[in-house]
């Protein structure tokens, strides 16, 4: 069993707040809600860790159909909140970890992700353009690892510990690059600094 883990916990200080309530143009979904649906329509065990007191995005990404959970220590950063997630999951076959802000990542490129970690690969990722994008896949090894992150490191020591190993997916998807960050972002895309 693959699960989801959807990181939804920042402060969104550089966008100047509620991000991932923020509309996206065209259907006006909110810029989390599509991440929690693109990522639930591949995993429906899905875990989504949001701050404590965000009552309304918990609610807006509860309705999707993900279990909700908040990170009592968000403010210590992505590397807390993922540990909240996957203890939260529980024990699994691999986890696949993607952004909240992160909305145009096409659903295949989820799948692709989940399929290399079923087939057993300890740590697996999309790219695009020669870079490596979004979501990153763990395998059951690194769970302990994943269970130990504090701080603001998030997972990026636990893959290049094992990027010998990675699965490299080589995806049509510049989604798996592109992230909200600021205002602008919502009608052009900027690509991910890593």
């Amino acid at each position: 069993m693959i699960a989801g883990v959807l990181l939804a916990a920042g402060r969104a200080t550089r966008f100047g707040g509620a991000k991932l309530l923020s509309r996206l143009p065209g259907d006006g979904e909110p810029v989390g809600v599509r991440s929690c649906r693109s990522l639930l329509a591949v995993l429906p065990r899905t875990v989504a860790v949001v701050r404590p007191g965000d009552a309304e995005l918990a609610a807006a990404l509860r309705a999707t159909g993900a279990l909700v959970i908040a990170c009592p220590d968000a403010d210590r950063g992505m590397g807390a909140s993922l540990a909240c997630g996957v203890a939260a999951v529980g024990s699994a076959d691999g986890y696949v970890v993607a952004l909240a802000d992160m909305p145009w990542v096409a659903p295949a490129t989820t799948r692709a992700v989940a399929a290399a970690l079923a087939a057993g690969a300890p740590v697996a990722a999309p790219w695009h353009a020669g870079r490596r994008g979004h979501p990153v896949g763990f395998g059951r090894a690194c769970e302990a690892a994943l269970l130990s992150l504090c701080g603001d490191e998030g997972a990026r020591r636990i893959f290049e510990a094992r990027e010998g190993q990675a699965v490299r997916i080589d995806v049509d998807d510049p989604g798996c690059l592109a992230d909200v960050d600021r205002p602008d972002d919502l009608t052009t895309p900027r690509i991910r600094d890593g």
